[in-house]
């Protein structure tokens, strides 16, 4: 939900307050959903509590490689991006959109059907994925019915990063660390001799509603300034960092770079990049039938520029059939011909794509390669 324009004063809160904050949002009749402990991973779930959300674990990240760490401190937030987005709630990776019988019954699935989500824990560079989401999907010249109803309804509570991952680069992108517009209510996340405290910033007339039911006080000024120290200090330790140039400039000029053959050489084209990217929307469809031909159902699901079919075209096969061509054109759309699209970028700086590539392939490696042989 988008801030309502208006000043409000810096509140603060524990632990407590935090756990309060999970029952007001459950009360109100939301599924709330963060990150939790599951599967040698922090992932994103439907939270009971905030006893759910992983307390004194933090991540080690690095090309083609993540792994759970026991901090030496409580924080909940203390972690960076894991292997999903709040996109697979947004737009599903498997979504029904039609189901009918030979006798006539069935139809579209109603848009009000998905569940009215809270999100806990949005950092900035999601948060823009998601404002990204809203520019590609919620355009209202050709609006995703289902994404836009499912983005309506939600409720957004971000925090801002103090702790930046080995592979973000959310800084160079503009996008973080602080989150930007967007949220309902934004978490800053301070542990002071071993307590955890939260300031929140108020971004909604909502999200002001939500706050007076949870006890909390006026943070004070030493608070907010060590808060926003902490913040801007992230921006200095990010782990990777993009070239400071015209990216879509330098993807046009490398259209012919030897480099592409050689990312391909150890691209395996499984497409885990699009499939955690938390911006790429691309989707296929099927129609099934049961056994006995009573029951169709249509399907969307997610579809990846990597597959060798995503371009095949009737009667001629494949466009794009090397796994140069594949690559090149991921890469050039996200972060070059997306600006003539959609008007930004379709990169983030989260690292997902670096830390769930099987070979370690690093966009931004590759990018400042192409700038340095520019």
């Amino acid at each position: 939900m988008s801030g309502d324009g208006e000043r409000h004063e810096v509140a603060s809160f524990g632990a407590a307050g935090l756990q309060r904050l999970v029952e007001v949002l459950i009360e109100r009749g939301y599924r709330v959903v963060g990150p939790t402990l599951r599967n040698s991973a922090i992932v994103l779930a439907e939270l009971e509590s905030a006893d759910d959300l992983p307390r004194g674990w933090g991540v080690d990240v690095s090309p083609g490689n993540y792994r759970l760490r026991r901090r030496d401190d409580d924080a909940v937030f203390g972690h960076s991006a894991g292997p999903q987005s709040w996109k697979q709630f947004l737009h599903p990776p498997r979504q029904r959109l039609w189901a009918g019988g030979r006798d006539g019954s069935g139809g579209a699935e109603p848009d009000d059907a998905a569940p009215r989500y809270a999100f806990l824990g949005v950092r900035g560079c999601d948060l823009a994925a998601i404002a990204t989401l809203d520019g590609v999907l919620g355009r209202p010249d050709y609006p995703d019915d289902s994404y836009v109803g499912r983005r309506r309804r939600a409720f957004v509570v971000a925090v801002n990063c103090t702790e930046p991952g080995g592979l973000c680069f959310c800084a160079s992108m503009g996008t973080g660390p602080a989150a930007g517009p967007g949220y309902d209510l934004a978490l800053t996340e301070r542990l002071d001799g071993g307590e955890a405290t939260y300031l929140v910033d108020v971004g909604s007339a909502e999200g002001g509603d939500v706050l007076a039911a949870v006890s909390h006080r006026v943070a004070t000024s030493d608070e907010i300034a060590s808060a926003r120290d902490d913040v801007e200090s992230a921006a200095d330790r990010m782990g990777r960092q993009m070239p400071d140039t015209d990216l879509r400039g330098l993807l046009i000029r490398s259209r012919e770079s030897p480099q592409w053959d050689e990312v391909a050489s150890r691209c395996l084209t499984c497409g885990n990049c699009t499939m955690v990217c938390p911006t790429c929307f691309c989707t296929s469809t099927e129609d099934v039938s049961d056994l006995t031909g009573e029951h169709a159902e249509r399907w969307r699901n997610w579809a990846s520029c990597f597959e060798f079919d995503f371009t095949y075209i009737h009667g001629g096969g494949a466009v794009r059939q090397s796994g140069a061509s594949r690559y090149r054109h991921w890469l050039t759309h996200k972060l070059g011909t997306w600006h003539d699209q959609f008007g930004m970028s379709g990169c983030v700086g989260c690292g997902r794509c670096i830390a769930w590539c099987p070979t370690g392939i690093d966009i931004t490696a590759e990018m400042n390669k192409m700038a340095a042989d520019d």
